[in-house]
Formats: C-alpha cells, structure tokens, sequence
C-alpha cells in the first residue's frame, strides 16, 4: 500500500548539526557530518517503507534559514518524484515572508508551509503568523505546526494545543491546520481541537507505532479516522522504522489506506 509522508525533512548540515538537536543526537545515536546528505540516501530511505511522495519541509529560526526553500526546491528536483517542498518562513519579516510563501507555492511548486512555535519562541497565535494564515487560505495549502513537548532542546509551552491552535482554527476557520508530533503529552488536548473544529488535522510524526499514546490509537481507529496521518520526521526516524509493528494496530482496510496515504492525499491535494 503506498504511503505518504506528511512530515519530514532532508537535512543541510547546519540543520542536523545544530546545537539544540543535541537531545535527539543522544537519544538516536545520529552522529555530526559535515558533509552534506545525498538525496539518493533520502530517496531510498522512502522507497523502502513504500513512501510513494515524502513531504520535505524548509527551517527558518530567528537566526537564519538552517534549510531555506530554495535548497528544499533543489531536493525535490533531484528526488525523481518522491519529495515535494514544505515552505519555510521568517516570522520576523511579515510581509517579505507572505511573498516568499506565493513565491514558493506559484512558482516552486509547494504544497504547504511549515513552522515549528518552538524554534521561534513564539506560539501559534502571536500577530506575526497571521499574515501567514491569510496568505495560506488565499493560496488553498494547509499550515503545518508542531504540537506537544519539544525533544530538541528549547521550551515546549508554544506545542499546547489548547489554547493555541484551538484560537487559531477559531479566527481561521478555513485554514487547513496539521498538527505535528502527536501532542503528547497533550494529545486528549489534541484530539478535542481536531474533534472540534473541521480543517485540524493530526501526523504522527516522531513516533514509532508502538509509541502512539492509547487514546490517539483509539481515536484513529474509530471517529478520528479521517482526522490522523502518517508522519516520521525523517531523518531523526526512518518512515521504515516508524511503521514496523503498524499490524500492532488492528486497522481495518479503510481506516489503514486513511492513515497511510488517503488523509494527506486530501489534505494536501496531491
């Protein structure tokens, strides 16, 4: 069954050898390089869990671009298929940000924008995103965020869902929201937010299978299950090893080909 990855990253140097993934490092036992990694090494990490299309996001912190767009839009080019660009954007330029992210869309070919609240400092209702979330309705591409503690090391209050991207969705109703990473340890938070309002969604990004929380599982086989999609947070997880024991589950047909693919087919028109 093909697979799509709603959340992951091909890595620059400067992004998987920053300091604040320090955390992460230890944790998964991913060493320094500074040598750049070969797309092929991406592509075929997808091919071997059956992703059929990785969605592969740009950085940008208050210190600059760790993966700006233009080198997402070099990936894509080199992956035969298999990516497809994320936008990035800098919060501290709110106009030149919106006209990066019609630029990125119009003309790179994007399909979303991405930004992480934990990078920034900054939750998702503060003014400066909401140039952002207009510019993402007028475009019809969802807003991808970051829900939950942080594993890199920076505060985790930005990843509450409530308040925050409950308010959000409240003053946007027609913005498509995905919520990275589960929420945990915020996830029945979570899953209040994506029951109440229409266009939230949830990935499962950063966790293996049998790291889902009981009530995420629960929610994905029953009434959630056109609401939760597939996601590894490449290269921190392969989609391979996030998906092994996926039988673990007891999906049924329909609600597995959902979360594998069906979702983010939707959500993010592919």
């Amino acid at each position: 069954m093909p697979v799509i990855d709603a959340w992951m990253q091909h890595p620059t140097p400067r992004h998987a050898n920053h300091e604040m993934f320090e955390s992460l490092r230890r944790w998964t036992g991913m060493e320094r390089s500074d040598e750049p990694l070969p797309v092929e090494v991406t592509v075929a990490a997808l091919e071997d869990a059956d992703v059929e299309v990785g969605l592969a996001a740009a950085w940008y912190g208050p210190q600059g671009p760790l993966i700006d767009n233009d080198e997402v839009a070099a990936f894509v080019a080199q992956a035969d298929g298999r990516l497809r660009g994320v936008a990035g954007a800098d919060l501290a330029r709110p106009m030149a940000t919106v006209r990066e992210l019609r630029r990125a869309v119009e003309e790179l070919g994007f399909v979303a924008l991405r930004v992480v609240p934990w990078l920034w400092g900054l939750p998702p209702t503060d003014r400066l995103y909401y140039p952002l979330y207009a510019a993402c309705v007028d475009l019809g591409v969802p807003f991808c965020t970051q829900v939950g503690h942080t594993g890199p090391l920076r505060p985790s209050e930005t990843g509450r869902p409530i308040p925050y991207v409950d308010q959000v969705a409240l003053d946007f109703p027609e913005l498509t929201i995905v919520c990275g990473h589960i929420g945990y340890p915020w996830t029945t938070e979570m899953i209040a937010v994506a029951d109440k309002h229409e266009n939230v969604f949830v990935d499962t990004s950063a966790y293996t299978v049998r790291r889902y929380p009981p009530e995420l599982v629960e929610y994905l086989r029953g009434r959630g299950r056109h609401k939760v999609l597939f996601g590894s947070n490449y290269p921190m997880i392969t989609p391979g090893r996030a998906l092994e024991h996926l039988d673990d589950l007891k999906l049924d047909e329909e609600t597995r080909e959902l979360f594998l693919h069906g979702n983010a087919r939707r959500v993010f028109a592919l």
